[in-house]
């Protein structure tokens, strides 16, 4: 019972640090206007909300190990609910930017105690199998997000979704306050910090795994840097109309995660997570394709980046419990050392996708090839390396 109310938990503070992600971008161009910026200027924020989320993870996850599990996520929720509340009151693109970067540093230790709390109650495939719920839970907020945002910008303007996320979170904190979780495993508990978390970063069972989950996760990263500037440019969609797709995007990760939590345990995690990073491939080779051919149908751009996602969908949870199983340090470090390594590459990628950010589609389609190839390789050598 407490393991599945810690599950719930986690699943619903991921949906708020990622809804920070993804409930903006439909208000881009509007937000662009009102701060006097230009639109591309603007996309900067959600490079700079990654790098908030990177660079504190291993400090939230040292946190966690030395004083608990609970008041490192409760001070994570009142910064990311902060954040969001003062962000509509700044009126210039560099507090507009500075803001996202507190929004970061907040969902950062969020993210970091959601995947340290599921590790806590679940182990081997379950742990794989939990870390699905947090990527259900991850993509109902990019679809969602998307959709509410676009709904929330043209009744109440794009203020209020900032100020709707805030109190949000606040109300998430109180609740917080008031769960018990499960007791915490103390593997290796007598090593410092920074040497366990070097340890780790040497070992390769550990590493391969989260590179892989780290590339995948950056073709999302890119696609959503960029994507808003090209089908609300050249194909002229509404703010609304680019909210409706996180509906087939909400629906192709769902589909993955409930295949990676119905499979997992008779199929094993390699062989899906192979299936899942070779999905990614494929989707963004079909995305480059159609770009360099020139063609004006947006159907040739967004749904193979969909087959990306359902793709992305099956490997992330798969990574995330194989680079926890290969750390040869146990405790809050492994997960929160993984989830540096994720954000870190993210941040990167979403600052490239902003600085190639053009009207035509082929500079980020062939951004989000690259990366699908570069985890294909991560995952072949983790395969090999797991050989008897």
């Amino acid at each position: 019972m407490k393991n599945n109310t810690t599950l719930l938990v986690t699943c619903c503070t991921v949906f708020l640090a990622q809804l920070g992600m993804s409930i903006y971008l439909p208000a881009l161009p509007e937000i662009a206007h009102g701060l006097a910026a230009e639109a591309s200027q603007v996309s900067w924020g959600l490079a700079v909300y990654l790098i908030g989320m990177a660079l504190p993870m291993l400090f939230w996850g040292s946190l966690a190990q030395h004083i608990g599990r609970k008041p490192v996520l409760l001070a994570a929720l009142g910064v990311f609910g902060l954040g969001n509340l003062a962000l509509p009151l700044g009126s210039t693109l560099e507090s507009f930017l500075v803001l996202r970067l507190l929004q970061g540093v907040g969902a950062s230790g969020i993210s970091v105690m959601a995947r340290v709390l599921i590790r806590d109650s679940f182990s081997g495939d379950l742990l794989a199998k939990a870390f699905s719920w947090l990527s259900i839970s991850f993509v109902v907020a990019l679809g969602i997000g998307q959709y509410l945002g676009s709904i929330i910008q043209v009744a109440l303007g794009w203020p209020a979704i900032f100020y709707l996320l805030g109190g949000v979170s606040l109300t998430m904190a109180v609740v917080v306050a008031r769960i018990t979780f499960a007791p915490r495993f103390e593997e290796n508990a007598r090593l410092t910090t920074w040497p366990s978390y070097w340890q780790i970063l040497r070992h390769r069972d550990f590493l391969l795994p989260a590179l892989a989950g780290g590339l995948g996760y950056g073709v999302i990263i890119a696609f959503n840097t960029a994507a808003p500037l090209i089908l609300q440019g050249p194909f002229n969609w509404s703010p609304v109309e680019y909210g409706l797709l996180g509906w087939p995007i909400s629906a192709a990760y769902f589909l993955g995660a409930l295949g990676v939590n119905s499979l997992v345990l008779r199929t094993g995690r390699h062989w899906l997570m192979k299936i899942g990073v070779g999905l990614v491939l494929a989707g963004s080779a079909v995305m480059l394709l159609g770009s360099v051919a020139g063609t004006s149908i947006a159907l040739l751009f967004w749904l193979p980046y969909c087959f990306a996602v359902f793709g992305q969908s099956l490997n992330y949870p798969i990574s995330l419990s194989l680079a926890n199983d290969g750390a040869p340090v146990g405790g809050a470090y492994a997960m929160a050392l993984s989830g540096f390594i994720h954000q870190l590459m993210a941040a990167a990628i979403g600052a490239i996708a902003s600085l190639i950010a053009t009207a035509q589609a082929w500079p980020l389609s062939l951004l989000c090839t690259l990366l699908a190839l570069g985890a294909m390789i991560c995952v072949m050598r983790a395969r090999l390396n797991a050989r008897p």
